[in-house]
Order: C-alpha cells, then structure tokens, then sequence
C-alpha cells in the first residue's frame, strides 16, 4: 500500500507563502539549507564555472564543484551548465561522467537525497529530480539524453542499466481525482515508488509507472509504457507493456554448434 500525500509539501507550503522573503525561497529552494555562507558559496562556485567553456571550465568543475555536494569520487567529470539543488544531498562515485545541462534535484525536507554509483554515465538534458524521495543508481548504468527520473518516494536503479533516449521513470504522481467539487491538486496522491533490478535494457521513449518492479535483465521495448511489474529477464513492449517473450527461452532454444557439428562430421 501506497503512502499517501497532502495536497502541498512543507517546501511547496513554505515556498508559495507571502510571509517568506523572495531571498529565503531561493535559498530554500537552491540550497535546502540556512545560512548565508552557505548561500555564498554555493553561488560564487557556480558563477565561476558553471558555464565556463573548454578545458578552463573542466578544470575549475573539477576542483570546485566535489566542495558542493556530499561527496564526489575520483576521476568525476562534469558538463556545462548543469542545475543543482540540495547538493549536500548527493552522492556521486568514481569516474562518472555528467553531461551537460544535466539536472540532480535533490530536493526534499527529509529525504536522504540522490546516490550515484561508480562509472555511471547521465547524458545531456537529463533530469533526476526529487519530491522528497530517494534516488539511487547503481554502478555501471548509461542513462542517455533526455531522460527523466521522479521520485516521490524512492527510485532504485540497480547496476549496468542501459537506457536509450526519452526515458520517463515516474516514482509518484498518481493524483487522486475522485471528487469533482476540488481541483485535483488538493485531492493528494499515493505513491508506492520503483524498483528496477540490475541489467535491464529500456528502449527509447519508454515510460515506466509508480508502483512497478522491474526484474533483472528484462528488455522494454521502444515507446512502451509500463504500468505492472516485468519479471526477470523477460521482454516486454506497448500500450501498457506486456510480457511478449522470454530471453531464457530464447537461449534454451539456440543449437548446440558442437554437437551439430560432430553430428555431421562423425
């Protein structure tokens, strides 16, 4: 059973209130902390090179940006003109390369934030975005351009994910909408959250729902919305996906070329 959720969050509420100076929002907002240190800091690093093109703005990122976030490994590169929020909420491991313009969000008033593996690679336009939810990616996945990762609740993203282009990963979002006499934004929502196994292949342009499991090396096919769980290394594809072949199977049934070959050659 799904978590329900109010119509507004503390930092939406807090956010969208007259009495909170415009300077208080951004900070809460940007920093999801107090203080104007902190505020400063966050600032006079990202002037300094966030948009700085070529080999200087490689350099600066690399010196300057681990002092942001929670923690940042060795070897980690980052893309121009990318979009921080909360960074003491997030983690990034060892040789990792984030493209440019990418977004990690890790907004939340509880939250632990975002955690990214080893060697994960997040391609231009990205965005990985909390709503008071979690976000993990494992080691080894290849995320593409142009996706989308939303958490409400939490997002599990196991090890050597490979993602083609478009890809929606919608941890929450469910709106209640039952009651005509509200506007469904004051109706809540559930939210359940994703979890996606290790090796899985998502095809461009596909949707995977709150509230699915997805199982260890399953294959989405291109355009699919998933709305239920796939099991493990099954493929699944369309509108809503459904599981349309087995990769066990498929292997089981491929010729043993030795014994073929001994056959004709006695």
């Amino acid at each position: 059973m799904g978590t329900r959720n109010e119509a507004k969050t503390e930092l939406q509420s807090a956010l969208t209130s007259g009495k909170i100076s415009p300077l208080k929002k951004y900070q809460m907002m940007v920093i999801g902390r107090p203080g104007i240190w902190k505020l400063l800091k966050y600032e006079m690093i990202t002037l300094m090179c966030n948009s700085c093109p070529g080999a200087p703005g490689f350099f600066l990122r690399k010196i300057l940006y681990p002092r942001l976030f929670a923690s940042v490994g060795r070897g980690t590169v980052f893309g121009r003109n990318m979009t921080i929020r909360h960074p003491h909420k997030i983690q990034i491991g060892n040789r990792c390369i984030l493209d440019d313009l990418v977004v990690l969000d890790a907004k939340g008033e509880s939250n632990r934030g975002i955690r990214i593996g080893d060697d994960v690679i997040i391609a231009r336009n990205t965005v990985i975005s909390c709503k008071e939810g979690d976000i993990d990616i494992g080691d080894n996945s290849n995320i593409s351009m142009n996706c989308m990762i939303h958490s409400e609740k939490a997002v599990r993203i196991g090890a050597r994910n490979l993602w083609a282009a478009y890809c929606y990963v919608v941890g929450g979002g469910r709106h209640d909408f039952d009651r005509i006499d509200l506007p469904i934004i004051q109706q809540g929502s559930s939210v359940e959250g994703i979890e996606m196994e290790e090796d899985i292949w998502l095809g461009a342009g596909v949707k995977i729902l709150d509230g699915c499991r997805i199982g260890r090396g399953a294959v989405i096919g291109a355009g699919s919305v998933v709305n239920r769980d796939v099991e493990a290394y099954k493929i699944a594809a369309g509108i809503p996906a459904k599981a349309i072949r087995d990769r066990k199977s498929a292997v089981s049934e491929q010729p043993d070329t030795e014994t073929d070959s001994s056959r004709k050659n006695p």
